[in-house]
């Protein structure tokens, strides 16, 4: 039965002791089992219950079918004239069923849609999104992570016809190259596109020449980029505050040099596997007015040039707030407690392999946890 076709339910309110009692009996699998037969507003409703009622009402899988018919309405503007009311926010993130002909159905019946969230709904296409952008000319968002069959066409479309827009999430989209993140605009606020391994320099100075606005930035696995191309950036980009950078790996210290001079409002920075940074680089980082005032969580993971000087020059940040250095090996337990001597609320995690104990002599080896240390 979908969602169209259930009965409504009445929501009674409880007490917390009831609802701890109905929490306690009754195992998580069983409660989302029970969900699924509510209608929309019954699973609103419960969604303001508790915590746990929230994350359960909201999964996913309970809306999958959603029949909105009942929630249109028409309302008298003036005389016999009627107009529908339109939705500004849809959110279909990992539902399966959803493809061209949903995005196309919403550009026809919503054209004033300002945010879509379509990620991991694989079965979209180029063709449903240059719909969508020719139907909805006011979205400021569209988000459409893991969606494999989005591409260049689907993005020139979005620069094109959607001037306001200001967030563009194609993590994962493989095929999208140079050519389309060149066509986005001015009022480009944040782009993620982690997984488009097309991607090369040339995408970072057209976002140089024209998206001077970028605050975040998401290149993850984005291994043609180098140290030019973020040298453009930083030239222009001087309000980006988040940056990913992980596996990034043709990058150097040069890069560092760049954002330290040029983004002087950065407050978090992922270099994870990036395999050519060393102490230098985070030396002329620590050294800038944005490290000094600004930068809050730096990601270090897997940086094999990365030793104990590097945490004390970051000693000078007052705001870091996290570092993650799992498997930097020239990193020592000493340097993160003199770090943490420095910045008492710093959380740093960190990978310290279990020492092998030596053999007990003359009787059997004692035995150790093999667990991992986090620091």
């Amino acid at each position: 039965m979908t969602h169209s076709g259930r009965s409504k339910f009445e929501i009674t309110r409880f007490t917390n002791e009831d609802e701890n009692h109905i929490n306690r009996k009754l195992p998580k699998e069983l409660l989302l089992r029970i969900l699924s037969y509510l209608d929309v507003v019954s699973l609103c409703r419960c969604a303001q219950v508790s915590k746990l009622w929230n994350i359960l009402a909201l999964d996913g899988s309970n809306w999958q079918r959603i029949d909105l018919f009942e929630f249109q309405r028409d309302v008298e503007v003036s005389g016999d004239r009627r107009v529908t009311l339109t939705y500004s926010l849809i959110n279909l993130d990992s539902c399966p069923s959803v493809s061209d002909i949903s995005l196309k159905a919403l550009a026809d019946g919503c054209p004033l849609l300002t945010h879509v969230n379509v990620s991991w709904c694989q079965s979209i296409t180029e063709s449903g999104v240059e719909a969508l952008a020719r139907g909805c000319p006011k979205l400021k968002s569209f988000i459409c992570k893991g969606c494999k069959n989005v591409n260049d066409r689907a993005v020139i479309s979005l620069a094109t016809r959607c001037p306001d827009l200001e967030v563009l999430d194609i993590q994962g989209c493989e095929t999208v190259s140079d050519e389309a993140v060149s066509r986005l605009g001015g009022a480009l606020r944040r782009l993620c596109a982690s997984g488009c391994a097309r991607l090369t320099d040339a995408s970072l100075a057209a976002l140089a020449a024209a998206a001077p606005r970028l605050a975040t930035l998401e290149l993850a696995q984005c291994t043609q980029l180098t140290d030019a191309g973020f040298q453009a950036l930083a030239r222009n980009c001087r309000m980006l505050e988040r940056m990913d950078l992980e596996e990034c790996v043709l990058i150097t210290d040069a890069t560092l040099v760049h954002l330290s001079m040029g983004c002087p409002r950065l407050e978090k920075l992922t270099l994870s596997h990036c395999d050519l940074i060393t102490d230098n680089g985070i030396k002329q980082l620590s050294l800038s007015p944005c490290a000094a005032e600004h930068l809050t969580v730096l990601g270090l993971d897997n940086c094999p040039l990365v030793t104990d000087e590097a945490l004390e020059h970051l000693t000078s940040c007052h705001n870091l707030q996290l570092i993650e250095l799992y498997d930097c090996q020239m990193v020592t337990r000493n340097a993160i407690r003199k770090l943490r001597n420095h910045l008492p609320n710093i959380k740093v995690h960190a990978y310290f392999a279990p020492v092998t104990p030596p053999a007990a002599a003359g009787g059997a080896r004692p035995r150790y946890c093999r667990c991992c240390n986090i620091i």
